[in-house]
């Protein structure tokens, strides 16, 4: 049998760079004192307390901005049945973190900004993951106002989506942030700087950004989808797909390499029992009945020779999350789910109204009401309440967590 701890140093500490996650360089450096001690740098990382930039027109209401880094992992059991006798998987969970104070960290809905807060009782102060796998699904970057009494604010920059690139991180651990301006226009940060940068192109409002294979990459409300190069002054954009129009909403999702874009329909009708059958109630929760409601999704997969979005009809065994500040895909077999072609995203019509295939009316799962599912075979839509498989797999926790 091979001693892993024999080898090479040199190897080691390329394999240690290669780590992304730092839940899986922990996992590195606890193998053994050789593997340990190999890590001999810190690994990239953005200080809690970075003020982003002053208040230079990107908001009326704050100085700066705090940039938080957010990571979607999924845990599953080191044993993957929960009976041996029994050929079930186990509930995986997935679940979102972010260390908000040092060395405290927050959990947090993967869709959404909502934080489980406060924890079940049985839930312990200190989650040993030395037990579990871990695997990291997807991260996110979060901009939060800084207010005038130097303290975080509750609010998110207007609840857009943040791409970040690391440039020079051996020398300087220089970043770029992409975003969406409350314009509808892409907005620049680099580090270093005193302000924003917004690139006036118009043709439509952007809907979402992400860092592709080490590009920035945009799509706006049409599907016309732009490369944004930030080395030169000013900015250059290149178009890598044409516009498909359609939906409402666009989504850009990296799965297995390839890039997908997710068209989002929205409706403000009402339906048969919906929201004007309740009479009293309907002007009580007037302002959440109004909220346009998620009706169907179409998926895109982009040919960039051709330089157009093809419909997919089909994602296989694939699983799309399309979250408030980050999209991610993964397998219905590592979510120890039956089957994958559906998507995952959040709506806040499902606080109050019923899906369209029956089920539950208030889908309710301990803070996942206000995440939908929608299965592309069948094109049924409707709150995670409704599906059990699937609703286990966010909140609770399954209990092999804490045994």
């Amino acid at each position: 049998m091979a001693d892993w701890s024999q080898l090479p140093p040199e190897l080691l500490d390329q394999i240690a760079k290669s780590l992304q996650a730092p839940f899986d360089l922990l996992r590195f450096r606890s193998v053994c004192s050789a593997w340990r001690y190999s890590v001999t740098s810190e690994p990239r990382r953005l200080s809690l307390d970075y003020i982003i930039l002053p208040n230079d027109g990107m908001s009326d209401t704050t100085f700066g901005f705090h940039l938080s880094k957010r990571s979607i992992l999924l845990l599953l059991q080191s044993t993957p049945l929960c009976n041996q006798e029994d050929p079930i998987p186990c509930p995986a969970w997935v679940i979102k973190i972010e260390e908000d104070v040092p060395n405290r960290k927050s959990l947090l809905n993967p869709l959404s900004r909502h934080r489980y807060s406060p924890l079940p009782s049985y839930f312990p102060r200190v989650l040993d993951l030395s037990g579990i796998r871990v695997c990291e699904l997807g991260q996110e970057y979060v901009l939060h106002y800084m207010n005038y009494k130097h303290v975080i604010g509750d609010g998110n920059l207007y609840m857009e989506k943040v791409a970040l690139k690391w440039v020079n991180i051996e020398s300087h651990g220089d970043f770029v942030l992409l975003t969406i301006h409350v314009s509808g226009k892409l907005a620049l940060f680099m580090s270093g700087n005193k302000s924003w940068t917004t690139i006036n192109d118009m043709s439509s409002l952007y809907d979402d950004v992400i860092l592709f294979k080490g590009e920035f990459l945009a799509v706006d409300n049409t599907g016309r989808t732009v490369n944004v190069e930030v080395s030169g002054s000013p900015p250059e954009l290149s178009l890598v797909a044409n516009p498909v129009f359609g939906g409402d909403k666009k989504y850009l999702v990296e799965s297995d390499g390839q890039l997908l874009m997710v068209d989002m329909y929205l409706s403000m009708d009402a339906t048969e029992g919906g929201p004007l059958g309740f009479g009293e109630e309907f002007l009580e929760h007037l302002a959440v009945y109004m909220s346009e409601k998620t009706v169907r999704f179409k998926v895109y997969k982009l040919d960039e020779e051709m330089q157009m979005w093809v419909v997919m009809m089909n994602l296989g065994n694939k699983v799309l999350f399309l979250g408030d500040h980050s999209t991610f895909a993964a397998s219905a077999s590592d979510l120890s789910l039956p089957n994958g072609n559906c998507i995952f995203f959040v709506d806040n019509f499902f606080y109050v109204s019923r899906d369209y295939c029956g089920g539950d009316e208030d889908g309710e799962m301990g803070g996942g009401r206000d995440i939908g599912v929608f299965h592309l075979e069948s094109s049924c839509i409707g709150p995670l309440g409704n599906y059990p498989q699937y609703s286990k797999l966010f909140w609770p926790p399954p209990r092999w967590v804490f045994s």
